[in-house]
């Protein structure tokens, strides 16, 4: 095609403008030409698995994926309405070639996206997302008779994926009462099935997905609901997931914020006392906060940082054979467990981790001070000159030096429009902001378009 189709993380836009059934059907073909090729033949057809998560767009599109896939050759097992790493479990566990996810995660309802998953349960590297554009709209010999697809729907699929995530604790969860904020997605049926399975006393909320309301005023993107209800409740926890529940944010139970930087520290400190954290190290992005960075070094434990994103992180894990990773929206990845961030999985972890250590969320969190951090956007720029304008760099430079060891500044180009993001943490919001401000306004002379 000639054409970039895939963003930062597979294709997505807006559900039958951009994101049409027939591109889903030929995205479809496409990617059983390219994942079939690559796997390991068994000797046996070439099988798919297709989850998506509730948007009422998910309908169409997952049965023009699956046509796709059936009219290449390629058997589908339908998994219906399961979370992002459910559907990356069932891609393992099945032995699929590939694995489609039908889910704009976090995005407004209008949106719909299309994730492909290789063998094994993996997201696909930049390498053979070009594989995919490349071969679209060329000619291809089309199996015909008994050769085509067939497609039958999964039994079980929630129940199993439940069952799943309460193996991996270490211990049963009785007597702790959690708020779980569902946000109408896909973990709507399986977060509080596999939470009550484990034990745990849950409060349901934003879990009636009618096709419309995911992620509307609710889930990670929005906590007030949940930092309302924990408080109200009188919860020990609260959970907040994206609409495809590969993301957690949590809440203490005085309503605050826990991020995805303090789950992190939380869970790795305790993977460390238990031996299970491979080489004391961490994967995380340029983007997490400084107060984690200097708690992980008072604690002995190596971060390595990689571009945002979280498939940059499982690409660092996957290098290091490192057991954690994750990114301050909450992304978090536990490889010993997942090939992608998993919502529910987060939350049973940190739950399983306060009932080990017998402390509340908030004492544990502490480990970690969130230095004051800012994010200005810059638009209509030229990014691509973001890391080398002298005056820039200058800019940078001196205001790195001004911070010292009590702050940091990140120009980071954005992967996807024509703006520089500045991000800048000091000892206190009102210092973020100043700097911030200054080098948005040399970004904005010297870059201008």
């Amino acid at each position: 095609m000639g054409k970039r189709i895939f963003g930062t993380d597979g294709v997505r836009g807006l559900a039958n403008g951009v994101l049409t059934p027939e591109l889903a059907l030929d995205l479809g073909v496409a990617a059983a030409r390219v994942l079939v090729g690559h796997g390991e033949y068994t000797g046996q057809r070439p099988l798919a698995v297709v989850g998506r998560d509730t948007r009422i767009s998910g309908q169409f599109l997952e049965h023009a994926v699956v046509a796709g896939l059936a009219a290449a050759g390629v058997d589908v097992v339908r998994l219906r309405v399961l979370p992002t790493p459910g559907v990356a479990y069932f891609t393992d566990q099945l032995g699929a070639d590939v694995g489609v996810v039908i889910s704009a995660s976090h995005n407004a309802m209008p949106d719909n996206g299309i994730k492909f998953l290789a063998r094994g349960g993996v997201k696909l590297d930049d390498a053979l997302e070009r594989e995919i554009e490349a071969v679209m709209d060329t000619e291809w010999d089309r199996p015909v008779g008994g050769t085509v697809g067939r497609v039958t729907p999964h039994q079980g699929t929630v129940e199993r994926y439940a069952a799943h995530l309460v193996a991996t604790l270490t211990r049963p969860l009785e007597g702790l009462r959690v708020v779980l904020d569902c946000a109408n997605g896909a973990a709507f049926e399986v977060g509080p099935m596999a939470l009550r399975q484990a034990g745990v006393e849950v409060i349901a909320i934003n879990a009636h997905p009618d096709g419309l309301n995911i992620n509307e005023k609710c889930g990670s993107t929005h906590l007030e609901p949940l930092q309302e209800a924990v408080v109200r409740h009188g919860a020990a926890a609260g959970f907040a997931l994206d609409g495809d529940a590969d993301r957690c944010l949590a809440v203490d139970r005085n309503g605050d914020v826990v991020d995805g930087d303090q789950i992190m520290a939380i869970l790795a400190l305790g993977m460390r006392d238990a031996g299970t954290l491979r080489d004391d190290t961490v994967v995380a992005t340029v983007m997490s906060n400084l107060g984690f960075l200097v708690a992980m070094k008072e604690a002995g434990i190596t971060v390595e940082q990689t571009a945002v994103g979280d498939r940059y992180v499982l690409e660092e894990m996957k290098r290091g054979g490192f057991t954690l990773g994750g990114e301050q929206s909450g992304h978090v990845i536990l490889s010993r467990h997942a090939t992608t961030g998993d919502g529910v999985l987060t939350a049973l972890q940190l739950l399983d981790r306060m009932a080990t250590a017998d402390a509340p969320l908030h004492r544990l969190a502490a480990v970690m001070t969130r230095m004051p951090q800012v994010l200005v956007n810059v638009p209509d720029v030229d990014k691509a000159r973001a890391g080398s304008d002298p005056e820039v760099v200058a800019a940078v430079d001196a205001e790195s030096a001004a911070l010292g060891d009590h702050g940091r500044v990140l120009l980071r180009p954005s992967g996807t429009e024509p703006l520089v993001r500045v991000m800048v943490e000091a000892p206190t919001s009102d210092a973020a902001q100043e700097v911030a401000d200054r080098l948005a306004g040399v970004v904005r002379e010297r870059l201008a378009l």
